[in-house]
């Protein structure tokens, strides 16, 4: 995004972690005036088409697995925006019997604690060799506990009101469905790399690498990668000495970077659209 070279791309290089920067969108998103006067939309896992599109990829595992494992198959998912998992959770509401989910944390593991402890307490963010995991506040957690709380938008503003104001939701009844949850930290990566590449030649990226903690062993899983390990090369070179390549990463790699650094808060950020929209 940051060496497209056209002249009407902007990528936005926002001081602070993904959750500061995903408050700050979803606040300018809140300003329907100004989402609709500039045309907004996002296609990150924030606009619910892009879930909806993610029930295929379940689907599409399934149908391959054969009768006996279709049953009994768990979906293993490293997820922080918990984007990925939720869509085949939907896919499984919508009637396909998957069996169930496990979602595969990093360290900054929030949803990890919510589906083992049924709290909801935001920790402090730890830089991790799984950086797109670094997240504490779900985006998709909201639509999740719309079913928890009997569909009832009113209960969800208040549970998530209170959640913004105090950084922690309790659950006593806590409904975790079909899933389960495992975590990883960045010292065990690096051994979950090797071992996937020694036992099956395959080369997994840090962030799928957390998928294989874990796993069970009276029943299939079906691991979801995430990423090409072409873009932690440093990360794959420590764990097995190799430094693979993409071509397409390759290419982009001679070309120039510009990025605009902003403050991650939804003013300047506003300030910045409204100055460089095309009218």
């Amino acid at each position: 995004m940051a060496c497209t070279g056209a002249a009407n791309v902007f990528a936005l290089a926002v001081d602070g972690s993904f959750d500061d920067a995903q408050s700050a969108l979803k606040e300018i998103f809140g300003d329907t005036a100004f989402r609709i006067e500039h045309r907004l939309s996002a296609v990150n896992s924030i606009n619910l088409v892009r879930v909806l599109a993610q029930c295929v990829y379940y689907l599409y595992a399934w149908l391959r697995l054969a009768p006996a494992e279709q049953r009994e198959a768990e979906f293993v998912v490293p997820t922080g925006n918990f984007g990925n998992v939720l869509a085949g959770w939907l896919l499984q509401k919508m009637g396909v019997p998957l069996h169930g989910f496990k979602i595969a944390t990093n360290q900054n593991d929030i949803l990890y604690r919510l589906f083992t402890t049924g709290t909801y307490r935001i920790g402090t963010v730890r830089p991790s060799l799984a950086p797109s995991m670094d997240i504490q506040v779900a985006s998709n957690f909201e639509r999740f506990l719309y079913y928890q709380l009997g569909q009832d938008p009113a209960r969800v503003r208040v549970a998530m009101a209170a959640f913004k104001a105090t950084g922690t939701c309790v659950f006593p009844d806590f409904n975790r469905d079909t899933f389960t949850a495992s975590r990883c930290t960045d010292a065990e990566i690096p051994g979950i790399i090797q071992r996937v590449h020694r036992d099956y030649g395959y080369i997994v990226d840090p962030h799928t690498a957390c998928g294989f903690q874990a796993l069970a062993t009276d029943r299939p899983s079906v691991v979801l990668a995430t990423a090409s390990p072409a873009k932690f090369p440093e990360a794959i070179h420590a764990a097995i000495g190799l430094e693979p390549t993409d071509p397409s990463l390759e290419a982009l790699k001679s070309r120039p970077i510009v990025k605009y650094r902003i403050k991650a808060a939804a003013g300047p950020i506003r300030d910045f659209i409204t100055a460089h929209a095309v009218r």
